[in-house]
């Protein structure tokens, strides 16, 4: 029965044509203004840490929450860039600030042409804060 009302409605004058099919709409590269600019994402990023991390006070409980807190804000803003087809990772990691030294590395297999890392840290007198946050174009 409904197989047969929609056979009904369609008729050949409503079949798709492959004029319909003839622009290609696959997309290798992203155009220039659709980058993920480092420049742009580094101030973001530097108001942000700055903003959010400058009246806090080190707690080991609380640096989980504002990991987490920290990341999904960064990730929400990098949306909010509006870059066609990119996909956001954000890796925040907060520590007691002792004087002492930490090094954060990372690896990534990635098109160098779209994708992209912006990397900031913030210390004050009871923490620090590394964060990244990678730009990487979905194909």
């Amino acid at each position: 029965d409904i197989i047969n009302k929609v056979a009904r409605r369609i008729t050949v004058n409503e079949l798709p044509t492959m004029d319909d099919f003839s622009n290609n709409t696959f997309v290798i590269r992203p155009n220039f203004q659709e980058k993920f600019r480092s420049a742009l994402v580094q101030e973001m990023l530097h108001d942000l840490v700055n903003d959010f991390f400058k009246e806090k006070t080190y707690d080991t409980e609380e640096s989980l929450v504002w990991s987490k807190e920290f990341s999904a804000l960064v990730k929400e803003k990098l949306k909010e860039l509006k870059l066609p087809r990119y996909k956001y990772v954000v890796q925040c990691i907060i520590g007691e600030q002792r004087g002492e030294g930490v090094k954060v590395a990372s690896r990534c297999l990635w098109d160098s042409d779209t994708d992209n890392v912006v990397q900031e840290s913030f210390v004050n007198e009871s923490l620090f804060c590394v964060v990244a946050a990678y730009g990487i174009y979905y194909y």
